[in-house]
């Protein structure tokens, strides 16, 4: 029987496995590519039966358990501390976190970018509420060096080509303020009924990730062929990747528990949560089985 696999390009892992094809056709159960836009969507597609299983940062998960949406943990990344970075203008006005109050900051509202900021903003005793977020495009460089936005969260290699450029300065990365793992989330329907397969597409990540840690400029092309940008800049953002998958631990649990407080105290989230009910243990027995293995 076949399992679906939700891809969207902001997603490393999954978007790559999807261009392997002998990993996607070499596994126990064959694996279908279901492809997607907004990895904001991930746990409603995921409820409505449109793929099987997805990944995203960590503000997702806890947007779709929230909502009331029967999520599940199935996985993570490492912690990604050379992922993503907040911007602003060099030798601008903007010299602390905390000289954000009021202003407007551009970033993927509902991504791992909310978290960030969210932990940001409360570290510097402001709230999330504290900014007017601005949605991501293309153009948030130009509106940061024109003073239009004063803060831009970043991430891969539009991250390493603005920093190439010499006309910003990094204000803060994740390092250090959020794990910015790359999570990836089932519904409770599979999870139970078939936790076999979805520890399949696991071991398929595996693989993904030991190719991808192993060919870096080849996966910098797949990248750059899809999503724009030089295959160099590529390739240096894939290179500070941890290439590396976990199964749901305490400490995965943790930190999401974390955030979710801090968003729901924000009001970014409909409802406080316990993350904790978003697991199976007979699926994360199975998933850190598999994950355990010696790759090939």
């Amino acid at each position: 029987m076949t399992i679906r696999i939700g891809v969207h390009a902001n997603n490393p892992f999954l978007f790559l496995l999807s261009h392997l094809d002998h990993l996607l056709q070499g596994q126990d159960e064959p694996i279908e590519v279901y492809r997607y836009t907004d990895g904001t969507r991930t746990g409603d597609l995921l409820a409505e039966g449109a793929f099987d299983i997805g990944g995203t940062g960590s503000t997702p998960p806890l947007s779709a358990q929230a909502a009331g949406l029967p999520v599940v943990y199935v996985a993570a990344s490492a912690p990604r501390p050379g992922h993503g970075a907040l911007l602003v203008a060099k030798d601008g006005p903007v010299v602390t976190v905390a000289d954000l109050a009021g202003q407007p900051v551009s970033f993927a509202v509902g991504s791992w970018h909310t978290h960030f900021l969210a932990k940001l903003l409360s570290g510097a005793g402001l709230s999330y509420q504290d900014i007017e977020p601005r949605p991501a495009a293309s153009e948030a460089g130009l509106w940061l060096r024109d003073g239009a936005i004063a803060g831009w969260v970043v991430q891969g290699a539009e991250l390493v080509e603005a920093e190439r450029s010499g006309r910003f300065a990094r204000l803060a990365g994740t390092a250090g303020v959020i794990a910015d793992r790359s999570v990836f989330f089932t519904s409770r329907e599979v999870a139970e009924r078939r936790p076999e397969a979805i520890a399949t597409v696991a071991k398929a990540l595996r693989e993904a990730a030991a190719w991808a840690g192993a060919n870096p400029r080849e996966a910098a092309a797949l990248t750059a062929s899809e999503r724009g940008g030089s295959i160099d800049a590529w390739e240096t953002a894939l290179k500070r990747l941890p290439w590396t998958l976990e199964p749901v631990t305490s400490e995965l649990l943790a930190e999401q528990q974390e955030g979710a407080d801090l968003l729901a105290d924000v009001g970014f989230l409909r409802r406080a949560i316990d993350v904790r009910t978003a697991t199976a243990p007979v699926l994360n027995t199975l998933v850190s089985s598999v994950l355990a293995e010696v790759a090939v």
